[in-house]
């Protein structure tokens, strides 16, 4: 099965000095650990991934809590593949969704930009005037949004901070949203090409504020009862969740059903009046419906499954106990995942998995801006796996799409249809085994039966032969009954050993 979904977290010890963390990859549906990758202590915000697709493997950079450096990972191997030494330590990181560039941000408010095939870094600047606490891509990578302790939000043009024509200048952001009084902790972006998607910002100031990039404006202004830290947006941006760090978590719904005389029940979107537009969240909504969701422990990330039917908090895999979760998302299992290749790569063990989908490039990012190598920019790149190969050869990439339906309908209702499509194939399973079981025990008595035949007509056959010769040799004309006596006696004791030897 290709389209399988895997939760992906990363992990901390609770107390410095007391162990190292991991990044680990677990099957949604059971909680089993697929793979490990140890020797990793990050933040919040300080993990990021880049999956794999289109030929290359997919990796995870690391950036650790403690100490200026980058652990780099890649799928193929649960070892550490890179270790980055970094100009300062970075308080969060960001990779967009092409794996092309990396951004870091740190404590004193700077921001850093690298290029991920050459490690060259475009630019560093001085972004906020505080601690930087996120740092996110828009999902077409042409825009980068920071969050800082100073409140604010700033959006960057990614093509003004990489132009050549202004490296000797301060980057300005391409917009500024600063609506908040507390520190910013998440963000959220909407789908869509920048600058037409929206953007979701949580703060402690018991605020979730949505914007508008296009117009550089605020939507709606969603007030809790508590300091929100995290937030996590549906893919179809119909609600959101909004956690606070007690371990209350909020569900705000963004549309609501209406009833009007004329056209009966419609569907209205909440909120849009702009800074007027206050929106008071409460445990229970206006149907009495529940909107808040207690946990008995501190939350310090959430996320929402792929399919958007599952809000993740990963409080029940036993194996992370003793460890803060830093890191949490969902992804597709990846075809390359040490351990658990896909059989589709058509390989003959896990280490030729690297000739089929060779690991993406990265190598050491740079400490400090140098234009030599960047008029150099020399860039390692992988050319995307064609179709089908010049000669006529399938692709080991194909996708039937018998298979690929059948995996889209286990991805999407996994319980339903994995439950009754397991059921079905055991069933047909046991009839088989029952069928074969059947023709071997048919197969077993007959030759059993033609075993006992043979000994026993040899065995009678053998006393036959036996007895005629005996009684030739023992009799002798003209004596007594005694003699006949002595000759019938052998022939009965003869007798017996046939009868123990047939019965069995």
């Amino acid at each position: 099965m290709i389209l399988q979904e895997v939760i992906l977290c990363a992990t901390a010890p609770l107390a410095s000095g007391s162990g190292s963390g991991a990044i680990v990859l677990h099957d949604i549906q059971t909680g089993t650990s697929l793979a490990s990758f140890k020797q990793s202590s990050s933040a919040p915000h300080c993990t990021s991934f880049v999956e794999t697709r289109d030929g290359q493997g997919g990796f995870i950079l690391a950036a650790q809590q403690d100490k200026s450096i980058l652990n780099v990972y890649n799928f193929q191997k649960d070892q550490l593949a890179l270790k980055i030494v970094l100009p300062e330590r970075l308080s969060c990181i960001a990779l967009d969704n092409s794996g092309s560039f990396c951004a870091g941000g740190t404590a004193q408010g700077r921001i850093y930009l690298w290029e991920v095939a050459s490690g060259i870094l475009y630019n560093s600047w001085d972004a906020h005037y505080r601690h930087v606490n996120v740092l996110k891509f828009t999902h077409d990578g042409a825009a980068l949004i920071s969050g800082s302790d100073d409140s604010s939000v700033n959006v960057w043009s990614v093509a003004r901070i990489v132009d050549n024509d202004t490296q000797n200048e301060l980057p300005t952001p391409y917009c500024m949203l600063s609506d908040h009084t507390l520190p910013v902790k998440d963000i959220v972006c909407g789908l869509g090409a920048f600058p037409t998607c929206r953007v979701l910002t949580a703060s402690l100031d018991h605020s979730v504020k949505l914007w508008d990039i296009s117009s550089q404006s605020l939507l709606t202004t969603f007030y809790f009862p508590k300091p929100i830290s995290s937030a996590v947006w549906d893919i179809t941006e119909r609600l959101f969740f909004a956690a606070s760090p007690d371990g209350s978590i909020y569900q705000v719904n963004l549309f609501r059903q209406r009833t009007e005389k004329h056209a009966g029940q419609t569907i209205e979107a909440v909120g849009g009046a702009g800074v007027s537009d206050v929106i008071r969240v409460a445990d229970e909504d206006s149907n009495n419906r529940k909107r808040l969701i207690t946990v008995d422990q501190p939350i310090t990330v959430l996320t929402i499954s792929l399919t958007s039917s599952l809000l993740l908090l990963l409080r029940t895999i036993s194996t992370h106990k003793g460890m803060s979760i830093s890191h949490l998302t969902t992804m597709l299992k990846p075809p390359d995942l040490v351990g658990h290749v896909s059989l589709s790569l058509n390989l003959g063990s896990s280490a030729d998995a690297k000739d089929i989908i060779p690991v993406r490039p990265i190598v050491p990012f740079h400490r400090m801006k140098d234009p030599k190598t960047r008029e150099a920019h020399e860039v390692v790149m992988m050319l995307p796996v064609q179709d089908e190969t010049p000669g006529g050869i399938p692709s080991a990439y194909d996708y039937p799409e018998a298979e690929f339906q059948r995996d889209y309908a286990f991805f999407v209702q996994p319980n339903a249809i994995g439950t009754s499509e397991a059921s079905s194939a055991r069933v047909v399973e046991l009839e088989a085994e029952v069928e074969n079981l059947k023709e071997q025990l048919g197969k077993a008595k007959g030759i059993n039966d033609v075993i006992v035949e043979t000994v026993v007509q040899k065995v009678m056959t053998q006393e036959k032969q036996k007895t005629a010769v005996e009684g030739q040799n023992n009799i002798v004309p003209g004596e007594g009954e005694d003699d006949e006596d002595r000759v019938e006696r052998p022939r009965k004791k003869a007798s017996l050993p046939m009868t123990v030897m047939v019965l069995p």
